[in-house]
């Protein structure tokens, strides 16, 4: 039988919701009492609770936890027998602590053999434009047809994506969603993207659209290349997000507001909000990279915490900036020499710890 958990999240206070979250605030409070949140830590391998499983990192938290804790791995051992999501959580932080030198974790995965140091890696096939020999006005004269289909569209998008800049876009854009109306049509955000601060005034009446995937690429393009004046438009659409839950997305307009630093502090208390209660754990740095632009208080002690946090990139924004004292050298230390870290946040631990010397 597949293992089943509820979809609402512990409150961002506890620790169940900080595990559950991957927040380094709860590997610190897990580590004041490793009994009583051992069958915690268990849970987080059990239940899926990662809100996007392809971007959000659970793995390497919960391989730390189990380590440093010095978890016994038995109750891990038995999630193999699980249903497949199960089994491939239980799996992945195994092959982690093998890779750390756990035997018992060798040892109960018998096929498990560690790849190369230098795997091959697979790239995506480039992109090739699929109508070379027809010009731009031809292809917008398709794009506009009305009876051309989704997928012939969605072709001319892809071919002005890969063309310079294409200003006579920008009138189309508002019937470029697709049929059910939910969505834009593909790549349409790319070729948007490559107009930057030509596409800001037509930006600023899509994002007062009523339909959301319209207003949403208009908002996007305001925080990548709008000025102090639409500051106003991002907040109000943060402060939505906040209202809706909406936790995938608020990462780009928190990087907008971060380009106007402390012109932009009136967002930091939401920003802070997100940072604390998002389950969306790939987002999280985005927040405190946004809170640091504009000099909010208590960003200091969220680099610490960082340290300890599931992302990559919060472990090495903390690395980088938390404040210089004897707790945060100990945990540079730790990452420096962890054989289960990043290995740019192994060398950010290094170079800081070299430089405060």
């Amino acid at each position: 039988m597949s293992e089943q958990r509820d979809d609402r999240y512990a409150p961002p206070t506890t620790l169940p919701g900080l595990l559950q979250r991957g927040r380094g605030q709860g590997a610190l409070m897990a580590a004041e009492d490793p009994a009583s949140a051992a069958d915690l830590v268990y849970g987080c391998i059990r239940w899926e609770w990662r809100w996007d499983r392809q971007v959000d990192d659970r793995p390497g938290y919960l391989a730390r936890l189990l380590r440093d804790l010095e978890l016994p791995l038995g109750p891990v051992v038995e999630l193999l027998e699980g249903d497949e999501g199960t089994r491939d959580r239980a799996a992945d932080v195994l092959e982690l602590l093998t890779l750390g030198g756990s035997e018992e974790a060798r040892e109960a995965l018998p096929d498990f053999a560690p790849e190369e140091d230098e795997p091959p890696v697979r790239r995506p096939s480039p992109r090739v434009d699929p109508y070379p020999d027809r010009d731009n006005a031809d292809l917008l004269a398709l794009l506009r047809d009305p009876d051309a289909s989704e997928g012939a569209r969605a072709s001319v998008l892809l071919a002005l994506s890969l063309r310079p800049p294409e200003p006579a876009l920008l009138p189309s854009v508002p019937g470029l969603g697709a049929a059910d109306g939910t969505r834009p049509l593909p790549l349409l955000g790319r070729a948007v993207e490559s107009l930057a601060g030509a596409a800001v005034p037509a930006a600023r009446e899509w994002a007062a659209s009523e339909r959301e995937w319209l207003a949403w690429t208009g908002l996007a393009v305001l925080a990548a290349h709008g000025d102090e004046s639409d500051v106003p438009v991002l907040l109000a659409a943060l402060e939505q997000g906040w209202a809706d839950r909406s936790w995938c997305g608020p990462d780009t307009l928190a990087r907008g507001l971060a380009r106007f630093g402390p012109r932009a502090a009136g967002a930091a208390s939401l920003l802070r909000r997100f940072w604390l209660c998002t389950p969306h754990s790939h987002e999280r740095p985005a927040y405190l990279e946004a809170l640091a632009a504009m000099g909010a208080p208590g960003t200091a002690e969220a680099f610490v915490e960082s340290l300890w946090d599931c992302e990559a990139s919060a472990r090495l924004l903390g690395a980088e900036r938390a404040p210089d004292r004897p707790s945060v050298r100990r945990r540079l230390a730790d990452l420096r020499d962890d054989p289960l870290e990043e290995p740019e946040v192994r060398e950010a631990a290094g170079a800081r710890l070299a430089g405060l010397v």
